[in-house]
């Protein structure tokens, strides 16, 4: 299960880390929410480099999953009731190095049905318009099942 902790931060709290997710905690991620979407950061470390100067592309990857599972969130309607949320495919486009400074990812859910959501995440480091990487994400929601009494 998603965690409800997880749901109702990024709902309730404008801003925070996203310390309760192993990865977001590895990557020191945190986000900022508005009215229209959550911004996860990833602030530049050393451990992020990949080749000289260049950020891993592992680690944009992640941030991408994140932002576009933190979207998710966002979008379910029945905050007391979370799915199991999992990626099933995610397909990353790199379009230019991402430099040794922080970098911002942000979400939009572009379909969200009843057992499969569609994202697209974008991340960008000095402009929103010129994104250093872009990803495409299908998450499965698995519901569990109603228990019935006996």
């Amino acid at each position: 299960m998603t965690s409800l902790a997880l749901s109702a931060m990024l709902r309730t709290q404008h801003h925070g880390r996203l310390d309760m997710l192993p990865y977001g905690q590895l990557l020191n991620i945190s986000f900022e929410r508005t009215d229209s979407e959550v911004r996860l950061l990833m602030p530049f470390k050393e451990a992020l480099v990949g080749s000289p100067g260049r950020l891993h592309g592992g680690s944009l990857a992640g941030l991408l999953e994140l932002a576009g599972l933190a979207a998710v969130i966002v979008a379910l309607p029945d905050a007391d009731r979370l799915p199991r949320i999992r990626p099933i495919t995610i397909t990353v486009d790199y379009m230019r190095e991402g430099t040794p400074t922080g970098t911002i990812a942000a979400a939009e859910v572009t379909r969200l049905g009843r057992r499969i959501v569609n994202v697209a995440s974008r991340a960008w480091q000095y402009d929103r318009g010129r994104p250093i990487a872009a990803a495409n994400v299908n998450f499965l929601l698995d519901y569990p099942e109603a228990q019935s009494g006996s």
